[in-house]
């Protein structure tokens, strides 16, 4: 099988507020910007936000399904960290640092950086 993955999504309750967090967070503006479904566009990656209670999806928030997200270095991500509430603590694992926040939804993510 020849497959890519180019997307994901993350459910969020308060658009708005998902996309002042993840503005801040990516350090970009929202490519599409839409109540029910918004876009970053992460090098060619689409990060999505979904409104979810708009069509009456149920959803179970947490550590379900992770977002991994990696930076350049450990200086990088422990600025992202800083005034984040941290599910999973800053830990080597392998060659990488990693650690887990939680996002203004409550979805879990995933923040990786090389050693």
């Amino acid at each position: 099988m020849n497959c890519n993955v180019k997307s994901l999504y993350v459910c969020v309750k308060d658009m708005e507020r998902a996309i002042e967090f993840y503005e801040e967070f990516f350090e970009k503006k929202v490519t599409e910007k839409d109540d029910l479904y918004s876009v970053f566009d992460i090098n060619g990656f689409r990060y999505g936000l979904f409104a979810y209670e708009k069509v009456n999806e149920k959803h179970v928030f947490g550590s379900n399904c992770l977002p991994s997200i990696s930076v350049d270095n450990i200086i990088v991500l422990k600025q992202k960290i800083k005034d984040k509430e941290l599910c999973f603590p800053l830990t080597k694992i392998g060659v990488n640092w990693v650690t887990e926040f939680i996002d203004s939804e409550g979805n879990h993510i995933e923040l990786t950086a090389p050693e």
